[in-house]
């Protein structure tokens, strides 16, 4: 049994939307998470600046 037309159409609209969203998301997703978690022992503290200059 094969997919409508119709479906198929959105099932595309649903990978491309899928595809941008992971595309532009990801790096933040990932810098989110290494500061939630924040810096190792021994280590400067995490900031924005230090993201920046170094």
């Amino acid at each position: 049994m094969g997919l409508s037309p119709d479906a198929k159409e959105r099932l595309g609209v649903v990978f491309d939307v899928a595809k941008t969203v992971f595309h532009w998301g990801f790096i933040p997703a990932v810098l989110y998470l290494g500061f939630k978690k924040g810096a190792e022992q021994g280590h400067p503290p995490l900031s924005i600046f230090s993201l920046l200059w170094q």
